[in-house]
């Protein structure tokens, strides 16, 4: 165990040869997080949407499909699920953020080259992993919805609204629903606070960073149960305008959770690093078809 300074307050790091030496945080380090995160997106902001432009269009989508197919009480678990996914689908925003803090250029060409980490595949085992947690949880909100009011649907909002808010089964299914919603997010959270930063910055396997995660949690639980809740508050809060708001809470939670890693987990000077791939130079379209034969811009030398 050692000590560490964190601006003019010393915190004690927990070290363990098994993994990465993680600080005490504090709530003040999450508002800095936020802060360095909204720096980013400002630096960065039509790149930062453009990833992210699938999720209030997605967002739409499943709010018409919902109407149309009369399960309008999955509206609100469907919402609640992007924190369940929304740690994998900011990938590209913690590859913006990590070149804005080596003051390398970032652009959306950039965030691609998460592609090509040489732990994608344990990026992509993870977030399989997520997107399987988000289809159990909206299972599980239709069975609870289910289970209070059986399988006729609401007939339209008013009416859906009066049942949820005026009767003991609406209650119930608040109470039950909501008690539920709470242990698949924080199973999510344990399991991605920081892994998939992690996984990006020392390539580390899917196991290893799901285990960091979990002791950063049990090392901070104030400080992640807080973040947690801020995660909630401004996911909920993306949504209202017609889920549209997403196209900036999401980069912003996206590169804040890249400064949070940073703040949480002590850089190691002494690791190096696997490098990814070599970079492969981008061709301009005026010279199709001939870039798609290589050997034949070959110069004798």
């Amino acid at each position: 165990m050692a000590t560490l300074y964190h601006g003019n307050v010393p915190t004690m790091a927990q070290s363990d040869a098994a993994g990465p030496t993680i600080r005490t945080i504090h709530l003040s380090d999450l508002h800095d997080a936020l802060r360095r995160g909204w720096e980013d997106f400002k630096a960065v902001p039509s790149h930062a949407i453009i990833l992210c432009v699938i999720y209030p269009v997605l967002g739409l989508v499943l709010a018409r499909a919902v109407m149309g197919y009369s399960v309008l009480p999955l509206l609100f678990p469907l919402a609640a699920g992007f924190a369940l996914i929304g740690p994998f689908a900011a990938l590209g925003l913690y590859e913006l953020s990590s070149r804005r803090e080596r003051h390398e250029e970032a652009s959306a060409w950039d965030a691609m080259e998460v592609l090509r980490s040489p732990s994608f595949g344990a990026m992509l085992g993870l977030g399989t992993l997520l997107l399987a947690l988000f289809v159990t949880w909206v299972a599980t909100a239709q069975a609870i919805y289910v289970a209070a009011f059986g399988y006729e649907g609401a007939t339209g909002i008013s009416d859906f609204l009066t049942r949820v808010l005026t009767t003991p089964q609406g209650w119930w299914l608040i109470v039950v629903g909501c008690g539920a919603g709470f242990l698949f997010a924080l199973a999510a959270l344990c399991l991605s606070a920081v892994s998939f930063p992690l996984m990006l910055d020392r390539h580390a396997g899917a196991f290893d960073a799901m285990v960091t995660s979990l002791r950063v949690v049990a090392r901070n639980p104030v400080p992640m149960a807080a973040w947690g809740l801020i995660v909630a508050v401004l996911l909920a809060l993306g949504t209202i305008p017609a889920f549209l708001g997403l196209a900036i809470v999401i980069p912003l939670l996206g590169h804040a959770t890249w400064h949070l890693y940073r703040k949480v987990i002590v850089a190691d000077a002494g690791a190096q690093p696997v490098p990814p791939p070599p970079h492969r130079p981008r061709k301009p379209a005026a010279d199709f078809p001939a870039n798609l034969f290589p050997w034949r811009n070959r110069t004798d030398v």
